[in-house]
């Protein structure tokens, strides 16, 4: 990019971001996907052109189809096409490390987009995991303060999954160590599958002949397989599961009493500041001066990052007219086969 683009870029504040004039020069964002089958993506996708398409800025994008080894050539080709910026949702942060050097190495910033990649030399954007897994817990708490409890975790080559878990036991390892939860079995979840989250719930049951009293699944696919086993048994609704992301058929399965709640983190929101934060930094601006960044040390190797965390929302049966009213879902999706008089935003 040339000294002139960076200039005209880095003197501009992000609410304008449609309005800069890109002086004869084509800004282009690269965003390198570990799947982008799953639903969530899309969303993520449609904020994030959207921004671009504002700003006059090219996207390209690469599916690396849940390969770690797909998402290394992925990075390549995406360098190679002339990325002024990556944005990265990793497979494994960790596989990912060579890829990201690269780019950094050219002179391309790198944005972590979700999940960790613990490098000094990447801006990591997302959610606070942790705080998404304490809320969790805490609300299928609330409902079931004691008995056998099994988690869900999500992928294993994905730090967020360890984020989660550790909020959660911040929540509940008190009630552990009493003996008032009995962590009866914990399994991660391969590429957050549904199958295989219904699957190892299948297991849990079998071993310990269905008195299972609380599940506290990491994701809404990962709860939407556990529902499936414990549909299976007899036992969806007697027993609370937790999820993230705001998926739509996990807020109807809210609504329906399946599951209890879904921590939203708004995939719009986090779209369009990954487009800016690509944006900024495509101009030539450092990583610490990002709008909004701050410090960030708590990945597994302790490493001083540059981040921005987005603040999660709660969403339960009590407050199912936020993704109603704030346009995430449709009232008829939500409340598809929920009995008149049952939830009041579904009346």
């Amino acid at each position: 990019m040339s000294k002139t683009l960076a200039v005209l870029f880095a003197t501009t504040v992000l609410a304008g971001l449609p309005d800069v004039a890109f002086a004869q020069e084509t800004v282009t964002i690269g965003l390198s996907w570990n799947n982008f089958q799953e639903e969530r993506w899309k969303t993520d996708e449609a904020a994030i052109k959207a921004v671009l398409d504002a700003a006059g800025a090219k996207y390209i994008s690469a599916d690396a189809q849940s390969s770690a080894a797909k998402q290394l050539t992925d990075i390549e080709s995406l360098i190679a096409q002339g990325a002024d910026a990556i944005i990265v949702l990793a497979q494994d942060g960790d596989a990912v490390g060579p890829a990201v050097a690269a780019a950094v190495a050219e002179g391309i910033p790198v944005v972590g987009y979700d999940r960790l990649i613990e490098n000094p030399d990447a801006f990591y954007l997302t959610f606070d995991n942790k705080e998404v897994g304490r809320l969790q817990a805490e609300n299928v708490y609330a409902v079931q303060p004691t008995g056998n409890y099994v988690f869900i975790k999500g992928n294993a080559g994905d730090p967020n999954s360890d984020f989660l878990f550790a909020g959660q036991m911040e929540v509940l390892q008190a009630a552990i160590d009493r003996g008032d939860i009995v962590n009866v079995g914990e399994a991660y979840t391969d590429n957050w599958n549904p199958e295989i989250a219904q699957a190892n719930m299948e297991q849990f049951l079998t071993a310990n002949n269905n008195e299972i009293d609380a599940v506290v699944a990491s994701n809404d696919g990962t709860a939407g397989g556990a529902i499936a086993a414990l549909t299976a048994q007899g036992l969806a609704g007697a027993v609370p599961v937790s999820g993230q992301d705001g998926d739509h058929a996990a807020l109807n399965r809210i609504a329906l009493g399946t599951q209890t709640v879904s921590v939203w983190k708004d995939a719009r929101v986090l779209g369009r500041k990954a487009a800016e934060v690509a944006m900024e930094l495509a101009a030539g601006a450092a990583l610490d001066t990002v709008t909004g960044a701050t410090k960030f040390s708590g990945g597994p190797k302790g490493v001083e990052m540059n981040a921005f965390f987005i603040e999660p929302v709660v969403i339960t049966r009590d407050n199912l007219n936020v993704v109603i009213d704030g346009g995430w879902v449709s009232k008829a999706v939500v409340c598809q086969g929920v009995p008149r008089g049952r939830v009041p935003v579904c009346d």
